[in-house]
């Protein structure tokens, strides 16, 4: 049976079709409000955030590092300059695989695997964000051709010209000057991003590292707007820097050539000083390296061979070396002993060739075996008489002992801007308790009133004592820089002067270190020959090896390296003293013989002109008197 047919309902599909429209154009304005409050919301609600970071894409700042302040000798001479070289920066950030980037570097310019390890050693080295990263220094004209060549295969590298230190006076400075080298990672988390960015070398030993902040300057900026594979288009804003301040120091150089020609070739060190300022002259460290070694990066084998070598090139012996200091610590036990009042200066001491405490059977001996017989202070310090200076110091006893040459800098770090130097050690009954947990023994002290046992001293503290004896006792600390931008260094931390109850006693002490060199019977008159003024100044022997009670010291029998260091400071003119030199040779066994030898020609150096005269601001002619008086 066939169905009905259906008549269409018109109006049921044109209300359907208009509900579709309907809705459709609802949805369509819905969609296209969303999409305009989305607009309104990104171009103007968030507009100063996207433009930020659309701008940021766009616009890079870049630091510029300062120049670097110079350091130059007291005549001015350049001892640390810069010098324009051309190095290899990678920015990570830039390169993509930066691995295979490195590959292709090493490829390009035919390097070792070794060097390959290296840059990416750097590379993987704390540094900031977007920061350039040098990988490698000093490059030559055809590396920078090559790099210019494949420089589509290279993103993220490109060749910077900067600024290095550069050490013309190579290895004359390296001990006082010191040197500069990579920020490492420790340092990085130490310095101000800010003032460093850009900055890949620091100040490491020496000046360079105590005056950083002044020879570092102000770092500067400029904004530039790059590409999108960080191309640099233009400049948009730019700030200078500010460089680093010049630091002239009270070195001289000729003085310093001097000190090196006396030394010879000898392990030992040798520091000159004006004891009117405090300023040092010179200060030589035996056998010493070049500094440019160290720059852009010293390789492991150079590295190696200077840390292991058995001379020490790296060790500054003016600052960091301990000796015990011998008899030249005696002139300032003498004045221990004068204003203490155990003594005066016609206190008189027999001699037998040796000494004994009271109810000990134990003998300290005198250098000289046979004795000098009767000793007075002056002949005592002429003769360096270890029995007179036996009884001084049981006399003192230990604890004015120790408080003196404390007065004199021993035992603590004497210098203005020297932060390597030693404090050394002055031993006390205190510091021995603490240390050794052990009674203080008076034949210890004995021993310290020679300058022996426990206590240690480094040249520059010796050269600082003898100094306070030519003064008067004036402290004036030791510096090595003379102006920094042209104001003077300041003595925050002043030590007092040592205030005499009778100031004639400076003098007595004078003049008996006169008589070690213009003295008959003076250790070291031989030093003295010929010279057109007079000199202050005393021996010593620094023991390396104990030697048993008994035995004599025979250096037949003991090793180069064993044998006793040679040690002598002085001053001169003595009446009126424009320099002292403080010297130690390593296993130069004479005080007498060996070392004050190379006093004198550094004394002569500063105190004669190029005729070999006097300079007449110095000119103190020995008297007939005093010569008669000797004699």
């Amino acid at each position: 049976m066939s169905q009905p047919i259906r008549i269409k309902d018109h109006e049921k599909d044109a209300r359907l079709v208009r509900g579709r429209v309907v809705f459709g154009a609802i949805a369509v304005v819905t969609l296209i409000g969303v999409l305009i409050a989305r607009l309104y919301f990104l171009q103007v609600i968030q507009y100063e955030y996207h433009s930020t970071l659309s701008e940021n894409n766009r616009v890079h700042v870049q630091p510029i590092p300062p120049t670097r302040g110079l350091i130059f000798d007291r005549n001015g001479v350049v001892v640390a300059d810069n010098r324009p070289s051309f190095s290899l920066s990678m920015t990570r950030e830039r390169s993509g695989d930066w691995q295979q980037v490195l590959d292709v570097i090493v490829e390009v310019l035919e390097l070792t695997p070794e060097d390959r390890v290296i840059f990416e050693k750097r590379m993987r080295q704390g540094r900031r964000p977007f920061e350039p990263v040098p990988i490698l220094f000093e490059l030559t004209e055809e590396q920078i051709a090559r790099i210019a060549v494949n420089q589509f295969r290279l993103p993220g590298v490109e060749v910077v010209a900067q600024l290095v230190r550069h050490y013309p006076q190579g290895a004359h400075f390296a001990h006082s000057v010191g040197y500069m080298g990579r920020i490492n990672e420790k340092e990085l988390k130490s310095l101000d991003p800010v003032s460093y960015s850009g900055t890949h070398q620091i100040g490491k030993t020496g000046i360079e590292r105590f005056y950083e902040p002044e020879l570092h300057g102000q770092v500067g900026y400029e904004e530039v707007e790059t590409n999108a594979r960080g191309r640099v288009l233009r400049v948009l804003k730019r700030t200078e820097p500010i460089s680093g301040k010049d630091i002239v120091l009270s070195l001289d150089i000729k003085l310093q050539e001097a000190a090196e020609a006396a030394l010879g070739g000898r392990r030992g060190a040798v520091v000159a000083l004006d004891p009117k300022t405090g300023e040092v002259l010179a200060m030589v460290s035996q056998p010493s390296f070049d500094p440019n070694l160290f720059v852009t990066g010293i390789s492991f084998k150079a590295y190696s061979e200077l840390r292991d070598s058995i001379d020490r090139p790296l060790f500054n012996r003016v600052l960091r070396g301990l000796y015990p200091p011998g008899s030249t610590i005696k002139p300032a036990v003498a004045i221990a002993g004068l204003d203490s009042g155990v003594v005066t200066a016609s206190t008189r001491v027999y001699d037998p060739g040796y000494y004994q405490l009271p109810n000990y059977d134990h003998k300290y001996r005198n250098w000289n075996r046979t004795g000098d017989g009767y000793v007075d202070l002056d002949t005592a310090i002429m003769r360096s008489n270890d029995t007179y200076f036996y009884d001084l110091a049981h006399k003192l006893g230990i604890d004015r002992l120790s408080a003196y040459m404390g007065k004199f800098g021993i035992g603590q770090k004497v210098s203005l801007d020297m932060f390597e130097e030693s404090p050394g050690l002055m031993p006390s009954r205190e510091w021995k308790r603490a240390t050794r947990r052990q009674a203080w023994f008076p034949g210890e002290t004995l021993i310290l009133g020679i300058g022996q046992g426990y206590m240690q001293s480094t040249p520059l503290q010796l050269a600082q004592a003898t100094a306070l004896v030519a003064n008067k006792g004036v402290w004036n600390r030791p510096h090595l820089a003379k102006t920094v931008e042209g104001e003077r260094p300041k003595d925050e931390n002043p030590m007092p002067d040592i205030v005499l109850r009778d100031p004639s006693d400076w003098t007595k002490v004078n003049h008996g270190m006169q008589q070690v060199m213009h003295g008959a019977r003076g250790t070291a008159r031989k030093a003295s020959i010929g010279a057109q003024y007079r000199i202050a100044g005393k021996s010593g022997t620094a023991q390396v090896v104990a030697i048993k009670q008994g035995e004599k010291y025979d250096r037949s029998k003991v090793q180069e390296r064993h044998r006793d260091h040679a040690l002598f400071v002085g001053f001169a003119p003595a009446d009126n003293p424009q320099i002292v030199v403080s010297v130690m040779v390593e296993n130069g066994e004479s005080g007498s013989g060996v070392a004050a030898p190379v006093v004198r020609q550094v004394m002569d150096a500063w105190l004669l002109d190029q005729d070999g005269r006097l300079k007449a601001e110095y000119a103190s002619p020995i008297s007939a008197e005093a010569t008669a008086r000797e004699e």
